[in-house]
């Protein structure tokens, strides 16, 4: 069957540099996904789940499986930047599309944010002045201003620095974890009392944060080397990576540390400095180093939703300009440095984390249902897309156990999620009455 056009003839990404392949691609997805939640998580989840804690990474896991097999499906049929927007377009229609786009911009912006002030208070605790309003400022101006640095270079820039954090971040978790082995008593795993479904549906939205990175990875659609063969392959492997270390670290923080790894601030510091000469020094530049990584590979991916949204009309046409030399959108990637700095510099990070958890939920849905959609109308932008087996059956079990996530959210909760929404029609309505001039 021949390719199909996309729907409304958008706009090519003709003045975009194809140069992502399928280890830069993996690269991107776990430095965006493991940042500072893996370093304080365990002892967050230790407080809410005792030691059933593990288990929640494990059912996190288990609900990410379609949920990932979709997002390859779709990101192998799908060639244009803009990813979770463009597949959700794609497959429903403009409105759709632009709320999972903005959506998943807040997300964004509050997990960049949030992240940003984790690394603004590590560097504070080692550097206690740090912590005063003007150079915490000054520290994140220097932060976001380095990033834009980077990505202003061009993406295979970029790509290089996400390849280079994802090694400097995973090789000291995986010593950790191994070395760790040798220190876990089994009675430590022992349930004594099993969490309640408010607890454990608390526990998986934050898990959901902290899984979340490939849908920001996968923006970059227009930039990557043959869809078709590269998102497959790097979804799985970049995935596979970040849920195994994840429920390493849960697990041996918790086979390590017992009942103290309940609510404690630093429990990966704290297995360190146990099994580790200098431990704590390595978990402290390891953090930074995760945490700094993380905002590089959110700003390169976001910066395309962006970029295709100014592309598509529903945003400033100038978002989508390209510069003549290195070929990146540079208006959208200050753009959104600069929003999240803002959010930044007032916000905490589980705050901003349950946020972007919440919402990620509704993005994930989205896309989804948008992989079964394009392959039941056999639509692709390339030769030889993933064919997801079962038909629906995988599409709607990710829907299936993200709904029931959400099920598990407050009255509080859904009134932010709904005054969002709300806000997001009214920029819609106003984006089609009145029409983004071009530059």
């Amino acid at each position: 069957m021949q390719p199909e056009s996309a729907p409304g003839k958008r706009p090519p990404d003709a003045p975009l540099v194809r140069a992502l392949g399928p280890w830069g691609l993996a690269a991107s997805i776990v430095n965006i996904t493991i940042a500072g939640s893996i370093f304080v998580l365990p002892g967050t989840l230790g407080a809410s789940m005792g030691a059933a804690a593990p288990l929640a990474f494990v059912l996190g896991a288990a609900l990410f499986v379609p949920l990932v097999l979709s997002f390859a499906a779709v990101g192998s049929r799908v060639v244009t930047s803009g990813g979770p927007y463009v597949y959700v377009e794609t497959a429903f229609g403009r409105f759709p599309g632009f709320l999972v786009a903005a959506l998943l911009w807040i997300s964004a912006v509050s997990g960049s944010g949030g992240i940003a002030a984790a690394l603004a208070d590590q560097i504070a605790h080692a550097f206690p002045p740090m912590a005063a309003p003007l150079p915490r400022m000054l520290l994140l101006l220097c932060v976001y201003g380095s990033l834009v640095l980077v990505n202003a270079l061009g993406v295979r820039s970029g790509a290089r620095a996400n390849a280079l954090f994802a090694a400097a971040k995973v090789l000291p978790l995986v010593a950790i974890a191994l070395l760790g082995l040798r220190y876990v008593h089994l009675q430590n795993f022992t349930v004594t009392q099993w969490p309640e479904s408010r607890s454990l549906g608390t526990a998986l939205i934050l898990v959901v944060f902290a899984y979340s990175g490939v849908e920001t990875a996968l923006a970059p659609s227009g930039e990557m080397r043959n869809n078709d063969k590269v998102v497959p392959v790097a979804v799985l492997m970049g995935v596979g990576v970040v849920v195994a270390l994840y429920i390493a670290i849960q697990a041996v923080c918790q086979g390590v540390l017992g009942s103290a790894l309940a609510g404690h601030p630093a429990p990966v510091t704290a297995v360190a400095q146990m099994i580790i000469p200098g431990g704590g020094v390595l978990v402290v530049i390891t953090a930074a180093t995760a945490l700094f990584g993380c905002l590089q590979g959110d700003l390169l991916g976001t910066s395309r939703l962006l970029y295709a949204l100014g592309r598509d009309g529903l945003l400033p046409r100038p978002l989508a300009r390209v510069t003549a030399r290195s070929r990146v959108p540079m208006a959208a990637i200050i753009t959104h440095a600069g929003a999240a700095f803002a959010v930044a510099l007032g916000g905490s990070f589980t705050t901003l984390a349950l946020v972007s958890g919440g919402a990620f939920c509704f993005v994930y849905i989205g896309c989804a249902a948008a992989a079964w959609q394009l392959q039941r109308r056999h639509f692709s932008q390339t030769p030889a897309p993933l064919v997801l087996p079962g038909g629906a059956l995988i599409p709607a079990a990710g829907v299936i156990g993200f709904l029931a996530i959400l099920a598990t959210l407050q009255r509080q909760d859904w009134l932010a999620i709904g005054a969002a929404i709300a806000a997001i029609c009214v920029l819609y309505v106003i984006a089609r009455i009145q029409p983004v001039r071009k530059s």
